[in-house]
């Protein structure tokens, strides 16, 4: 079989993109996309390219944009306009091929290997997708092009993101000219506590990781050193399919609070309970239980960063709301300071089927498992606002509120 031709096709700013499409009017203009400043999600999601000449960045607080950028449209999110529109580009990407593998929002990797025949050379596909995408859109994509996903994936964010045209190949024919003089930083899979590991051992390019002895590596990080090493030589053979974001190994949800809590028994216990339904209910809808429950939770204070990311074991796997909800408070107040919090959230992991159960002497599960996947039903038809718990009507209670939401931020 010869070389696979993988594209990752990425939309600028897509959000503020979106919006610049469907108002015309602030075509011209600078324009942020910023959560809600009054309940502390007062952050830029997105800025359009004429705001980021400014200085604006993905992720800095909304009081900071507007400093650099005083005369910037600010709009709130729409959620769901931009699933729409994601789903459309799907829809798009779906007429050249179809192994088409959503990475997120923003970015779909696609294998046109056996599309090339028909459409052309790969850069006259990835032309015509950027002008489709433009014209059914109006939202601009940039596309990088490598023999795998990885290298694909660079392609784009280190080099179709900054040339004129927006695409960009890369593979072995150039990677030790283009990729391997950038630093470690800059690669695929390296974070920041990663890049500062590599640096002490005298890596600080692409390429002298690529050139790193593979069995220090892999003595060191053992299968992630391999990864690494992989990478860096451009390195990576997983297939672009729908399935590859399946058997995931944990489920959790996290809550930034609209106010500091430091209250257990009236606040904190009602988002417990509310993170523990979420978890459990995504759980049963994917048909799995869990046997491990995590909790963490992020200081107020700023200034002296505080919290914990505490696990515990359970006895036998479960997808109840209430098994994870009592593990989750034990595991809260054995780690909390007593401080007030503005994060929490919980993680349920070590899952399995739920077909399967354990058994006890003393006590059935049956009926109890049974009301859970009852309330998801009725949900699933009436909407997430439709039954919640008696709590979440209190102050503290945000199921309301975020049953008008998706992804944390108004449909």
């Amino acid at each position: 079989m010869g070389q696979r031709v993988i594209f990752l096709v990425d939309m600028q700013s897509f959000y503020a993109s979106v919006e610049k499409a469907d108002h015309p009017e602030y075509r011209d203009k600078p324009l942020i996309v910023s959560g809600d400043p009054e309940r502390r999600s007062g952050v830029v999601l997105a800025a359009c390219p004429l705001a980021k000449k400014r200085g604006v960045k993905n992720a800095i607080r909304l009081w900071e944009a507007q400093q650099l950028c005083p005369d910037a449209v600010v709009v709130r999110p729409r959620m769901q306009r931009y699933l729409e529109v994601s789903m459309q580009i799907t829809a798009i990407l779906e007429r050249y091929t179809d192994k088409v593998e959503p990475f997120s929002i923003d970015e779909q990797f696609m294998d046109v290997t056996g599309s090339i025949r028909l459409f052309g050379e790969p850069a006259k596909i990835a032309a015509q997708i950027k002008q489709d995408i433009m014209n059914e859109t109006g939202v601009y994509a940039r596309c990088g092009i490598g023999p795998n996903k990885v290298l694909a994936k660079m392609a784009c964010d280190h080099f179709a993101k900054k040339n004129r045209t927006g695409i960009f190949e890369l593979g072995h024919h150039n990677i030790q000219e283009q990729l391997w003089p950038l630093p470690v930083g800059a690669m695929f899979g390296v974070g920041s506590r990663m890049e500062r590991h590599l640096r002490r051992l005298g890596i600080y390019t692409i390429g002298a990781l690529a050139k790193f002895p593979l069995a220090v590596l892999k003595k060191r990080w053992g299968i992630n050193g391999q990864v690494l090493w992989e990478t860096a030589n451009g390195i990576d053979y997983s297939p672009v399919s729908r399935e590859s974001h399946t058997g995931q190994k944990a489920i959790g949800h996290a809550m930034t609070l609209p106010r500091d809590y430091a209250n257990f028994e009236r606040e904190i216990k009602v988002i417990l309970l509310e993170l523990s339904e979420e978890v459990c209910s995504r759980a049963r809808t994917a048909g799995v239980m869990g046997a491990c429950v995590s909790v963490g939770c992020q200081g107020a204070d700023y200034t002296h960063p505080a919290g914990f990311h505490r696990q515990t074991t359970l006895q036998a796997p479960t997808n109840g709301t209430m098994d994870v909800y009592r593990a989750a408070g034990e595991i809260f107040l054995q780690f909390w300071d007593g401080n007030p919090v503005r994060r929490i959230s919980v993680q349920l992991s070590r899952l399995c089927s739920d077909k399967v159960e354990q058994l006890t002497l003393f006590e059935s599960s049956c009926a109890r498992r049974q009301l859970g996947y009852t309330m998801d039903r009725i949900k699933q038809k009436y909407g997430p606002g439709s039954i919640i718990r008696a709590v979440s009507l209190l102050d503290a209670g945000q199921a309301l509120d975020r049953a008008k939401k998706i992804g944390g931020h108004y449909k």
